[in-house]
């Protein structure tokens, strides 16, 4: 796992002051250009999918999405995008969610879950952990199981991890990288 751990470090880039002063960016934009190392991610994040007895994936808007979709083949997986609220046609469930200044909204088509399902959630970083938290909740009010929540990094200092864990009740966070 060090070796891919490295190959994913040495191909996201720091940005600084973006998307304000103060703020430290990761920008993976270089590890999805790099077709090894977006191979890698893919794999060790389908490798979870396995493990976890997953049924479908969950991708985050919007870069949740570039990840869980190719996860999702590679475990040979649904699909299932969730999305801000007002995006999807037809009938959604919706799942409101607290943020630093205000509040968000997050939706999935309700036909999408079934009580049949397991469901891993994937996204790039676990930050504060909202949106994984209100994604969490969506995923048990359309009357699904979550299998867990698989990120690239997480953000170890703004302790999303300690928010979510209530929420996943014992589902797994597996972050590939801490920083």
């Amino acid at each position: 796992m060090t070796d891919i751990k490295e190959l994913l470090l040495s191909r996201i880039r720091d940005v600084a002051d973006y998307p304000e002063p103060g703020v430290m960016f990761k920008d993976i934009t270089p590890l999805l250009a790099d077709p090894a190392a977006f191979t890698a991610l893919t794999d060790a994040l389908a490798e979870i999918a396995g493990r976890t007895g997953a049924t479908k994936v969950i991708g985050l808007e919007a870069r949740g999405f570039i990840l869980g979709a190719p996860v999702a083949v590679r475990a040979g997986l649904g699909f299932i995008p969730v999305r801000k609220a007002g995006k999807l046609p037809g009938a959604t469930l919706a799942q409101a969610y607290d943020l630093e200044y205000g509040s968000a909204e997050i939706e999935v088509h309700a036909e999408d879950l079934t009580a049949e399902d397991r469901v891993l959630v994937v996204d790039d970083v676990l930050a504060t952990g909202g949106t994984a938290e209100a994604s969490v909740r969506l995923i048990r009010r359309a009357g699904a199981e979550v299998a867990g929540l698989a990120v690239l990094m997480e953000l170890g200092f703004l302790n999303g991890r300690a928010r979510l864990e209530p929420a996943l009740n014992g589902a797994p966070l597996e972050a590939l990288l801490t920083v």
